[in-house]
């Protein structure tokens, strides 16, 4: 599977101890991209950051925060992004998800099976 130019990028952004039933949130909707068969999902913990609620949340050690920023990022084709979001949109309860036009320039994958 490939993709080769235009597509979609979906960012989300959550709190890393958001949960969808006893699972981490982010480990939940990686599963569900998965599933779905979308061309791959990258997970990023970020080292500070603040939201709607306006506390910091930092890897500082003198601030050590329990809940850093994630932001999980997903390409694809516009047509199975626009698939999954209303499921995104059901288990994203409290964050951030938006959606923005990328060019694909080059998505290639080593021939090893994992």
């Amino acid at each position: 599977m490939g993709i080769m130019g235009k597509g979609k990028i979906l960012k989300i952004y959550i709190g890393e101890t958001d949960k969808w039933g006893h699972e981490p949130l982010y480990h939940a909707l990686i599963k569900k991209f998965k599933k779905a068969g979308l061309a791959g999902a990258t997970v990023v913990r970020g080292i500070e950051g603040f939201g709607l609620n306006s506390r910091i949340k930092s890897a500082h050690i003198l601030q050590l925060s329990e809940d850093l920023p994630l932001i999980i990022e997903v390409v694809d084709k516009a047509e199975k992004i626009e698939t999954i979001l209303p499921e995104v949109k059901e288990m994203v309860k409290e964050g951030l998800i938006t959606i923005e036009d990328v060019d694909v320039i080059t998505y290639v994958a080593n021939q090893k099976k994992d």
